[in-house]
């Protein structure tokens, strides 16, 4: 096999390997369709009740849940509505002034705790499922009446395990480039399920069971 061949055959494996693996945790994500439209309902109920979407995560699951907070607040599509929806990562005095006081681990936890209402939807986001900020955000929104969502990756670690989490919805892969990826494809399904159920009066009342 001459050189350009070998080449050529090796940049073929690593393209389709690069696909490949992202064709199974997609598949996983509409596996869980269900689960997701639940959810969903979940959070346009609370949004209908006059709750708020309260987001956070760490490094690049912070980008995330300031990229949700303003899907919602400021929708893309044009003649959709706006809900209400914050990134408890955006305030970067508040966030540093807790962890030099309480601890990093507190970070999100103590903000809920001043924030957020009965009515409103806690949303944590985290790559593996193992950060004990996000969990212990979580934890303290269950404590605090709200509907908790987690929005994990990989076998979903202690938050996926945690009885303090309503939805769980699980990027199904070890590779964290692939995870974010669907994250982002989930939260934008997030966002489109919830308008759908807002624009289909009826479904919202009491008797709808989600």
């Amino acid at each position: 096999m001459n050189p350009e061949t070998r080449d050529q055959r090796f940049f073929d494996e690593r393209v389709d390997a690069a696909f490949e693996r992202r064709v199974a945790p997609l598949e996983a994500l509409v596996a869980e369709a269900d689960s997701v439209a639940r959810a969903c309902h979940a959070m346009a109920e609370r949004f209908h009740r006059g709750g708020k979407l309260i987001v956070f995560g760490n490094g690049g699951g912070s980008t995330d849940a300031q990229h949700v907070s303003v899907e919602f607040v400021h929708p893309v599509i044009v003649g959709k509505r706006a809900l209400p929806a914050i990134s408890l990562t955006a305030d970067v005095a508040t966030m540093t002034g807790v962890a030099q006081r309480v601890g990093f681990g507190q970070i999100f936890a103590h903000q809920l705790s001043y924030l957020a209402t009965a009515d409103d939807i806690a949303l944590g986001l985290s790559g593996d499922g193992r950060c004990e900020n996000v969990l212990r955000g979580l934890e303290k929104a269950r404590e605090l009446g709200l509907l908790t969502v987690g929005l994990v990756g990989g076998d979903g670690g202690a938050i996926a395990r945690s009885q303090a989490v309503d939805h769980v919805l699980n990027a199904a892969s070890g590779d964290p480039r692939v995870v974010k990826e669907v994250h982002v494809t989930t939260y934008h399904i997030l966002w489109e399920l919830v308008h759908v159920f807002f624009e289909h009066p009826g479904v919202l009342t009491p008797e709808v069971v989600s």
